[in-house]
């Protein structure tokens, strides 16, 4: 059987997604995204290495929309 062309969804690197940001209050690091109880319980128990909702932080995006 032929292998199917699907994306491979990038794995985890929080340290580079948009959703990641730093708390000075807390002095930590944590996960910014919104989701609702089951989202967050489907997705702690899949065991998965990739994050459906990883968007790589890009500084300069709004600089090249500029020009």
């Amino acid at each position: 059987m032929a292998k199917q062309n699907t994306p491979e969804l990038p794995p985890m690197d929080c340290e580079h997604c948009v959703y990641f940001v730093y708390d000075e209050e807390a002095d930590a690091d944590f996960c910014n995204l919104s989701l609702d109880e089951d989202e967050e319980v489907k997705f702690l128990s899949s065991g998965s290495r990739y994050c459906p909702w990883f968007r790589r932080y890009d500084e300069y995006k709004t600089v090249r929309k500029q020009n």
